[in-house]
């Protein structure tokens, strides 16, 4: 059972009053593909992004699990997957480096910032010819005095299009394993620094995502972020927070899809009877539950082992794998439970479905879990 305090859930329940506002327009939205400024300063202004950071850059001071038990709140409410999405990726990509890995100077320059969600943050790392295979990334960092200079161009990235601060993995060394990639931390406006539009896609539309492109980007050397060719480092501590951070939304978006599906299921009559009594739909209703509480149940404890220090590799891996496959079934079983109304864009049935698709992809692959939890039982 996952037991949580009075004031983990005092700050969980402070979401409710902005849900409307985070709520309005979102059929509207997704169908545009429009990330709203207006549904970004509602963020700011609940206290969201500044959660799991010191008070002194203006954070909330909170722990992992705290930080996952509001965020799977902001999934259970919010009915604007990509907006959701979009705080995820900013709080982690940027915050998360900045705060655990960043040097003092950098840290006071722009935590502030991305605590308030005055600067919006992006991290920039697969590149198109390398895909999941991010080791073997082509984005070169040369150093040149008291500079580095980078050049390359990444792909997919969110929140890329509406990014004030991009961290940048590139190869500091001819090295490629994990000692030869270096994060960076870039600000929009700097010269050679440009991006891409954000890119038509099939869910979390509301997300922009695009590329970045790096040409002679010069960075101040003070502007590493962790030790020189120690990205890959940094970077498996953030993909751990993303995962835990992004699946927790996940996992209260689901929650709210099967509260439909079972309010649905008691209401609409076919035959003479409630369709929740046929075992065709309550078979799959039942198994839908049951990888719920799974996926939440890695979910916070993983949370909980992370946050104590210990080696989580393989529950993170479990943990994206099953709650991004439970995300995607559940979604295929509602749109089987509401029927012809599933298929139709007004419901909002269909874009969970659009939606869920995404998390078997980002934060590695599917494949890639699978891999990584073989090579951990020894069989690759």
């Amino acid at each position: 059972m996952i037991r949580t305090t009075a004031e983990q859930d005092a700050l969980r329940a402070g979401l409710i009053p902005w849900l409307d506002v985070l709520n309005d327009e979102h059929v509207e939205l997704d169908q545009r593909a429009e990330f709203s400024a207006a549904k970004w300063a509602a963020v700011r202004r609940t206290g969201l992004l500044a959660l799991p950071f010191d008070p002194r850059w203006g954070g909330l001071g909170q722990d992992l699990v705290t930080t996952v038990h509001v965020l799977e709140g902001l999934g259970e409410g919010c009915r604007d997957g990509g907006l959701a999405f979009s705080v995820s990726t900013h709080l982690v990509s940027t915050g998360i480096a900045l705060a655990h890995h960043g040097s003092e100077a950098l840290r006071e320059r722009y935590l502030p910032g991305v605590c308030s969600g005055e600067t919006i943050g992006a991290h920039a790392i697969t590149e198109a010819e390398t895909g999941s295979d991010a080791l073997r990334m082509r984005t070169r960092a040369v150093r040149d005095g008291d500079d580095y200079v980078l050049t390359g161009t990444k792909c997919f990235v969110s929140n890329g299009p509406v990014a004030d601060l991009v961290v940048v993995y590139a190869r500091t060394s001819g090295d490629s394993g994990p000692l030869g990639t270096t994060a960076f931390l870039v600000e929009r406006g700097t010269p050679g620094l440009s991006f891409g539009p954000p890119e038509a896609k099939l869910g979390l539309r509301t997300s922009p995502l695009g590329e970045v492109r790096l040409d002679g980007v010069r960075v101040p050397a003070t502007n590493v972020i962790g030790p020189v060719g120690g990205g890959f480092l940094v970077l498996d501590h953030v993909m751990k927070w993303e995962v835990l951070c992004s699946f927790a939304i996940t996992a209260g978006a689901i929650r709210h899809r099967l509260d439909r599906c079972l309010e649905h299921a008691k209401r609409r009559k076919q035959f003479g009877a409630p369709i929740g009594s046929f075992q065709a739909v309550s078979h799959r209703l039942v198994d839908a539950e049951i990888g719920l509480r799974t996926a939440r149940s890695w979910l916070y404890r993983t949370a909980e082992r992370f946050a104590a220090g210990e080696n989580v590799t393989e529950d993170v891996a479990i943990t994206k794998l099953v709650t991004s496959e439970v995300n995607v079934s559940t979604a295929l079983t509602a749109v089987q439970v509401f029927g012809g109304a599933g298929y139709l864009v007004g419901t909002g049935v269909e874009r969970d479905l659009r939606d869920a698709v995404g998390g078997t992809l980002y934060s590695g692959t599917s494949e890639v879990q699978r891999n990584r939890i073989a090579a951990m039982l020894g069989l690759g």
